[in-house]
């Protein structure tokens, strides 16, 4: 039986009246991807900053690595890495000066962050100022940093949007890489390619619920096929709509 990484019991948080995340339970096993899907306002984000020590629960409680995480929330932090895109760097420091310095407070021995850096697709760039990073630059760093202390549980929050797509395939590799290393990933998306390819669970989240939690594949079967619906415009201009379904095994068919 595998080992649960994170076992949330009856999770709960309200702003004031609304009730944002509503008595949710779900584990992930160790080693697991996670994907957590939903809507802007579902209750995702709240959820990850309860499960991260950033919020305390009203009601219910979440268990990381065998941690109440309101009551050793210190403890939790140092064992887990967060990757959310409001992460701050030192932009007056150079990339590997920002990993050195966070291995540094984490008492990481014999870091590589040349490597680290390699495997995100900043290589050739270590030394440089981190204030002339590009957007994306600045991404693939902040979704190094949490990955310097090599944490048992890693959550990546929307970690390929807005990147060109061999950056955004690096950084599949590199949650595939932390998942075989041992790693528990949980995985907010909006992507339900990246979701379908990545997860080894999907959880969809809506109005602060648990509305479904399965296999990609499973789901598939549960739900019916899925369809693309395109806008076709002709030669005299108009358009029309066509739909094309797609099988599970992920073809598409008109």
């Amino acid at each position: 039986m595998t080992e649960k990484s994170i076992i949330v019991e009856n999770l709960t948080y309200r702003y004031g009246d609304l009730l944002a995340v509503d008595h949710i339970n779900f584990d992930v096993g160790q080693g697991e991807i996670l994907g957590f899907l939903g809507p802007n306002g579902a209750g995702k984000t709240t959820t990850v900053k309860m499960l991260t020590g950033q919020l305390l629960p009203k009601d219910g409680r979440a268990t990381l690595l065998g941690l109440d995480v309101a009551k050793q929330t210190a403890e939790v932090q140092s064992r887990i890495g967060v990757c959310f895109e409001q992460t701050n760097l030192y932009e007056q420091m150079s990339a590997i000066d920002n990993l050195n310095l966070f291995a540094d407070l984490f008492g990481v021995k014999d870091f590589d962050g040349f490597s680290l850096l390699k495997r995100v697709g900043l290589a050739g760039r270590e030394k440089d100022k981190v204030s002339g990073y590009s957007k994306g630059m600045m991404q693939r760093l902040m979704i190094a940093r949490p990955i310097v202390n090599s944490p048992e549980i890693l959550f990546m929050d929307e970690p390929t949007t807005g990147l060109d797509p061999v950056s955004a395939e690096a950084i599949r590799h590199l949650i595939q890489d932390e998942r075989n290393r041992g790693a528990t990933v949980f995985l907010t998306t909006h992507d339900m390619w990246e979701a379908d390819k990545l997860c080894d669970r999907v959880a969809f989240m809506e109005s602060g619920k648990i509305a479904a939690l399965d296999t990609p594949h499973s789901l598939k079967q549960q739900y019916g096929k899925r369809s693309l619906i395109a806008e076709v415009s002709s030669p005299d201009g108009t358009l029309s709509r066509r739909e094309f379904a797609m099988d599970t095994d992920n073809t598409v068919n008109d």
